[in-house]
């Protein structure tokens, strides 16, 4: 029998994320890790002088919880930061050829991208009327708001190949957060942005991208070896149950069955996982996370030298339009970003496969994809060479999808999760997929378990050079 304050099930970048800021609190924190290794889909691979991500490659931030995270961990010292002039170039694919995309809102109405028609659509925006529809669909809130060109040309191959949904399925509030916040608090979007910058709100002004040196998988190292964390790997999650006074979690390890009393336990698993583990004591909540869907995502790294490639790739690379008909959904010119990711003279990039738009070419076999891929590359970037070397990384539940009202189900797992005393869940399938909403969904939760939702965390904080670390531990 093993006795701890907090457990929390699951050693991903939610569940890391939430322990760190709970420890950093002096909270006694054990977290149950099924796999080997860390950090879920976030793995970070080197290979042949390249280094390569399976999932996410870098951190768009711009809360100032994953600020204060990255400081205090001591990770600022270990950030690669793209070169400047790579955030001033912006690409999508129009008519088969790449075209830049302004960055600055005063040059949005005034690109070519756009016909007349729209044009004055996006400079007409603040008129249209605010929408009142929870379960309205990406497609309808763009179409509303900014009309269907927008839709096509940018808002599409952004959730499609950033986030793996299908438009016309994704929940508008759930999958844009911050554009339906906008038209909810100021009445449109074009408004809320020229109100954010007059009053210089920074979550709304300022931004950072950046990954790790060694990688994002650095983050989730550093965070699992932060003092006061009683880290294990290879303990699969088999029961929870209620206690008398807290909650009893039984787990598998090496073939012995081992039990863990904790006062609070945090599932931070995938959906599929934690209503497995929930179903038993609450079937309700169980259907609910159930109900999550998640989409397939193969993740191709083309490595090449850089002499055989025409296009200067001086920007983050491009996202695709689904009327393209491509068989990728987005680009990213890796090496560009991060210059240390491929050795000299080579350039590294990565394609993403799949997702809700064509589920079925993540099942194509290696080798077709890596054709598919390059058949609709070459005319883009201009390729006089193949590849050197090439690694797909496939994702069958890549990412989950907003898809329906996912606004209601979000809710609905927050209310009846509420119903059981000292049980939480967290994960990508609540308030957003990204690494920057974990590590500030993370916080939430351990302010929310600390007691002292403003600055619990802050105050209680112990400095960690007087607290005792505890080793990760394998086995």
């Amino acid at each position: 029998m093993h006795d701890t304050d907090i457990l929390i099930v699951g050693g991903g970048i939610s569940g890391l994320a939430t322990a760190w800021w709970l420890a950093r609190a002096g909270r006694e924190v054990t977290v149950l890790e099924s796999a080997a290794q860390l950090g879920g889909k976030i793995q970070t691979d080197r290979r042949d002088g390249y280094t390569t991500e399976q999932a996410a490659s870098l951190l768009l931030n711009f809360r100032p919880e994953v600020s204060r995270l990255v400081e205090a961990a001591d990770l600022s010292r270990l950030k690669a930061a793209r070169p400047e002039s790579v955030s001033r170039n912006r690409y999508l694919i129009q008519d088969g050829r790449l075209q830049a995309v302004p960055t600055e809102l005063r040059d949005l109405a005034r690109t070519r991208m756009w016909s007349w028609s729209t044009r004055w659509r996006l400079l007409g925006e603040a008129f249209v009327p605010r929408g009142r529809r929870e379960e309205e669909t990406v497609s309808e809130f763009i179409r509303r708001r900014l009309g269907n060109e927008i839709l096509e040309k940018a808002i599409d191959p952004f959730v499609a190949g950033t986030l793996a949904v299908d438009p016309d399925l994704a929940n508008a509030r759930t999958t844009l957060p911050r554009l339906t916040a906008l038209e909810q608090r100021y009445g449109s979007i074009t408004a809320g942005i020229i109100m954010n910058r007059l009053l210089k709100r920074r979550t709304a002004a300022v931004s950072e991208t950046f990954s790790f040196q060694g990688g994002m998988h650095t983050l989730i190292d550093t965070l699992a070896q932060s003092p006061g964390l009683n880290v294990l790997t290879k303990r699969q999650t088999t029961e929870l149950a209620r206690t008398a006074d807290g909650w009893r979690v039984t787990t598998t390890h090496d073939g012995s069955t081992e039990t863990w009393c904790a006062r609070e336990v945090v599932i931070a698993t995938p959906s599929r996982t934690a209503a497995e583990l929930i179903q038993p004591l609450d079937s309700t909540l169980g259907q609910h996370l159930a109900s999550v869907v998640y989409a397939p995502l193969a993740v191709a790294h083309l490595a090449f030298d850089r002499d055989s490639v025409d296009h200067p790739l001086d920007g983050t690379g491009f996202l695709v339009p689904r009327r393209e008909k491509l068989a990728f959904n987005g680009c990213l010119w890796s090496s560009t970003l991060f210059p240390a990711r491929a050795p000299a003279g080579k350039v590294l990039m990565t394609l993403y496969v799949g997702g809700s738009r064509a589920p079925e070419r993540y099942e194509w076999d290696n080798g077709r994809m890596v054709e598919s891929v390059l058949d609709d590359l070459d005319p883009l970037i201009g390729l006089s060479d193949t590849p050197n070397h090439h690694w797909i990384d496939r994702h069958e539940h890549a990412l989950p999808v907003y898809h329906g009202n996912h606004a209601a189900r979000e809710r609905a797992i927050r209310d009846a999760v509420a119903r059981h005393a000292g049980l939480h869940v967290i994960g990508n399938y609540l308030g957003g997929v990204s690494i920057r909403d974990r590590v500030a969904q993370g916080y939430a939760l351990a302010s929310q378990i600390a007691g002292d939702r403003e600055s619990g965390l802050e105050k209680s904080a112990t400095p960690f050079n007087k607290r005792r670390a505890l080793v990760v531990q394998h086995s």
